[in-house]
This record gives C-alpha cells, sequence and structure tokens, in this order.
C-alpha cells in the first residue's frame, strides 16, 4: 500500500499559549477513507487546516507522495492536487451548480465563459462520480444534500486526488448520508484519497478503512476500522467509558402544559416557515422534532421563545396565553430556550461568565441589593453553577468567549435550567461538542424532564433524537408530515424518509399521534 500524505512532527502553537497540535504523525494510504476523531478542541481542524495550507505549522514537515512539500496557502494546497470541502460551504446562491464548480478556472469561448461546456464537463463529472445532481439548476434550489456534492465537484474539478471532508454528515438526512457514502465509495475505487473528519462514531466505523485519534493537541493511536468499536473509540477520545445513555420518561397521567394552536410563522422572506401547526406538550416528557435543516424548525423556535412574531395562532403555558408577550414575560411565565447558536444568540462574548449566566435574572431579589446589581451574590452564584455543570474555565471573571464551544454551551445550559423552567426549548444542544460535554448535557436534560419540565428539542443529529425524545414529530416544508407516540422502535432511516418529504402519515393516524 502507497502512502500518500503524511505529517511528521507537525507542531502549532497559536498566539497566546494555546499549544493546539503536538508533534503530530499521520500516514494517509492513497485510494483509502482515513478518519479522524477526536473531541472539540483535540486538534482536528487546525491539523487539517494546516494539510489544506489555510495554517502554517510551527514545526514538522508535510510529505506528498513521499516527498516534501509546502503548503504556504490553500492555492498551493489545490495545485498540489489536496481539496478541502468545509462543514460551511462557500456557494454563490444565484450561480448555477455549474457556474459554481468552474468558478475561477472557467471554460472560455474567446473572453467569455464557454457556458455549453461547463455544463458538460461537470455533468460527465457528476456520472463519473456517483454525485447526481442538476448542473442547470441555482445553487440556491438545492438542498442541503446537493450543495454538498456541488462542493465535493469543484475540489475533484480542480483534479483534487485528496480530498478532506470536516463533518460531512453533520446536516444530512440518512438517506443523504447513504448516497454520500455510496460516492465516497465510487471515489476511492478511482483511486481518490479521503480524509474524513467526523463525531459520529457509527458512521465513522462504517466507511473509513483506518482511523486516527486525537485527543488534547496530540495523536493517541491509529486502528483499522475493521478493529474498532463505538467504545473502544469513544474511550480514546475522553480517555474514560462514556455512555450515550437516557432512559425514558415513565409513562404517567402528565398534563398538558403547551397548547399551540394553528401556528403560523414566516420566515426572513416573508414566506410561510411554520403553516397552521398544532401541537400538545406535556410536563414530564421530550418532544423532537426531526427535520431537514430549512424546513421551518428555526423559525418555530424563534417564535416560541419571542425571538419572531407570530403571524396566526395561540400558544398557551399552563392555561396562560403568551402568543404575544414579550421575552421576558415568557420566562416569567416559566419558558426558558437553549438556541441553536451559542455564540449569536445564546450569550455574550466580551461578558463575563457569571455576567451571562445571571443575564436573564436581573430583577431576582437574590441578586439585587439596595436598587444595585450585587456583584458577590452574582459572582457566587456563578461559581456554584461552574461546579454544578462541570465548567472548564478559570473562574466567573473569565470572558465566555474565551471557552472552548463545548464549555460555553454548558454555560448557557447551567443558566436556562437553573431557573428551573417549567417549559425548556431546546435547539441542537450538542452541536459542535465533543462525547463528554455531550453526555453530561444529555443527563441535565433527563433530569429536568423527570422534574416536570416540558421539553421540545430539535438537532440535526437523529442519533441524538432517538436517545432523547419520549414522542417525536417530523416537519417537512413547515409542517407535520408525521407523530409517533413511541419512539423505541424508531430508526433513522424510518424517520428520513418523511424528512425528505418521501412519505407522510394519513390525517387520522397523525391525529391519533399527536393527542
Amino acid at each position: 500500500m502507497t502512502l500518500i500524505l503524511e505529517a511528521r512532527g507537525i507542531d502549532k502553537t497559536y498566539p497566546g499559549g494555546v499549544h493546539a497540535n503536538q508533534n503530530i504523525d499521520l500516514s494517509v494510504t492513497a485510494g483509502t477513507v482515513h478518519a479522524v476523531v477526536g473531541e472539540n478542541g483535540a486538534g482536528k481542524s487546525t491539523l487539517m487546516k494546516i494539510l489544506f495550507g489555510v495554517e502554517q505549522p510551527n514545526a514538522g514537515e508535510i510529505l506528498l507522495d513521499g516527498k516534501p512539500i509546502v503548503l504556504h496557502s490553500p492555492r498551493a494546497a489545490i495545485a498540489a492536487g489536496i481539496g478541502m470541502v468545509f462543514q460551511h460551504f462557500s456557494l454563490v446562491p444565484s450561480f448555477t451548480v455549474a457556474e459554481n464548480v468552474v468558478l475561477g478556472v472557467e471554460p472560455r469561448s474567446g473572453l467569455k465563459l464557454d457556458r455549453k461546456r461547463a455544463a458538460e464537463t461537470v455533468q460527465a463529472l457528476a456520472e463519473r462520480f456517483r454525485l447526481p445532481v442538476d448542473v442547470e439548476s441555482p445553487v440556491e434550489r438545492l438542498p442541503v444534500g446537493q450543495q454538498q456534492r456541488v462542493e465535493i465537484l469543484k475540489a475533484l474539478y480542480r483534479e483534487a486526488r485528496v480530498l478532506i471532508l470536516d463533518e460531512p454528515t453533520a446536516v444530512l438526512a440518512p438517506q443523504e448520508v447513504v448516497e454520500l457514502f455510496a460516492a465516497i465509495r465510487s471515489l476511492t475505487e478511482q483511486g481518490r484519497t479521503i480524509l474524513f473528519i467526523a463525531h459520529k462514531l457509527p458512521e465513522v466505523l462504517e466507511i473509513s478503512d483506518r482511523i486516527s485519534v486525537m485527543r488534547a493537541g496530540k495523536m493517541v493511536g491509529e486502528v483499522a476500522a475493521s478493529e474498532a468499536t463505538e467504545k473502544s473509540l469513544a474511550r480514546m477520545m475522553v480517555g474514560r467509558d462514556v455512555a450515550l445513555k437516557v432512559e425514558r420518561a415513565h409513562k404517567g397521567p402528565h398534563e398538558h402544559f403547551c397548547r399551540i394552536a394553528g401556528l403560523t410563522v414566516k420566515n426572513d422572506r416573508g414566506l410561510d416557515a411554520i403553516k397552521d401547526m398544532d401541537l400538545v406538550l406535556r410536563t414530564g416528557e421530550i418532544v423532537g422534532i426531526a427535520a431537514v435543516e430549512g424546513n421551518g424548525q428555526s423559525e418555530l423556535f424563534d417564535a416560541l421563545g419571542g425571538l419572531r412574531p407570530i403571524e396566526g395562532g395561540s400558544v398557551e403555558l399552563g392555561g396562560i396565553d403568551v402568543t404575544d408577550l414579550s421575552v421576558e414575560e415568557k420566562r416569567d411565565a416559566g419558558l426558558a430556550h437553549i438556541p441553536e447558536d451559542r455564540i449569536a444568540t445564546g450569550s455574550a462574548g466580551g461578558a463575563t461568565i457569571a455576567e451571562n449566566i445571571v443575564a436573564t435574572e436581573l430583577g431576582d431579589t437574590r441578586f439585587v441589593r439596595r436598587g444595585l446589581l450585587d456583584g458577590k451574590a452574582i459572582r457566587d452564584h456563578a461559581v456554584e453553577l461552574i461546579a454544578k455543570f462541570s465548567v472548564r474555565a478559570p473562574g466567573p471573571d473569565a470572558a465566555i468567549g474565551t471557552l472552548s464551544g463545548g464549555n460555553m454551551q454548558k454555560v448557557v445550559v447551567a443558566r436556562e435550567l437553573s431557573a428551573k423552567p417549567r417549559m425548556l426549548l431546546v435547539s441542537h444542544p450538542t452541536r459542535g461538542v465533543d462525547l463528554g460535554a455531550t453526555e453530561f448535557i444529555w443527563q441535565r436534560l433527563a433530569e429536568a424532564r423527570d422534574g416536570g419540565a416540558s421539553i421540545l428539542l430539535t438537532s440535526a443529529d437523529l442519533s441524538e433524537l432517538l436517545a432523547l425524545a419520549d414522542r417525536m414529530i417530523v416537519l417537512y416544508r413547515g409542517r407535520i408530515v408525521a407523530a409517533f407516540a413511541n419512539t423505541a422502535d424508531l430508526t433513522p432511516e424510518v424517520l428520513g424518509s418523511y424528512m425528505l418529504g418521501f412519505a407522510a402519515q394519513g390525517h387520522e393516524e397523525l391525529k391519533a399521534a399527536l393527542a
């Protein structure tokens, strides 16, 4: 077996002393899928950026086909045959697929873009590598799974022999993952090499030939996928056994707490994101919402949390109509919200941990003394929650923006759960969060449910939804198309068929499951 890409002794320290990569060795065999896994902050992204020329190492060398190479920029990496598809795509929405793929290296007829040749070339490439897509369609009309194919085609058009895929399944439905894996296998059969960065261990084990594991900036091991298990990989990643399992809620006469009736919410373009939704949530249960990104779940959570106007219908919490109440008034009625973007809407990056924790409780008498905020009480409260929620931080006075993603998320979770909410909106609670923090957050959500809270949960990770949800609904184009009163026998494949619009429950079946 021939090595195509090697990293030897890669070391990277950022200003401020963060030692992201420590003497990293990585050897990738040509024509294989080589996965790199590790917790958030383990150094995976830094290593991949170095291999793609985005970052420069402080020490070490990179070899391509056994020869040392200096990748001083992404342009140099592309010229050497290394491509990378990032989690966040860089496509021009109004351009067609073909125009996006050839952008910057266009076939020309005189001084003009040869659109016919561009479309034919991209079509041939898509067929060759099993990446079917309408090359004449504007990218903005494509679902996220097909947009990802466009990014892969961009790299292949530039003759990438090594393709780095950064969390490629994070926003895909199960059927789209199957299609992606078929394409990956076609790529390796035709001599391409894949570096696969992911955190979903079942998928890593399914698609990879070899797996390298990183922890705390170091490479801690490499194994053949055939010799690894989810449990063994998790232990290597975290340094201990991890149990990602939550007991389901006990069935009982739980009372209805939240009633959503005829709810209509518009998106930023003025179109209906949610249309005429009816849903009831009971105390002591977690209701999961499965949906491909862009099917109304974000607008629904924003509207319920008071961040977006409700165009029609009503929302009641504990018999109180909260439809038109402000965020503060909804919180007073027992609502809390863990938003999908912990940076933009979940926290104030320049403020301290203590300030972020108390931000929603500035009127609480515990934190006010003689009409002024009581700094000591606020700080003591933060110290208590930092310990209770295992936040790794220098102290309550540290800026939250200096924390890792997992620890920042723990602060947001600590703030929202410490309010002892009667209803909790939870969006993507462990996105970008490592296994240890995921385990911790899952347990805290289960404790809140067992304490009587009604929890509405959405996540792009179907394994998370299936692990946590007691009931499940599926959204497609802003409408509930399926509902399941019992999630014990649900599979990602069944959910995926509804998420992609391939199936929909009948009216009576849906009505019974939602009752």
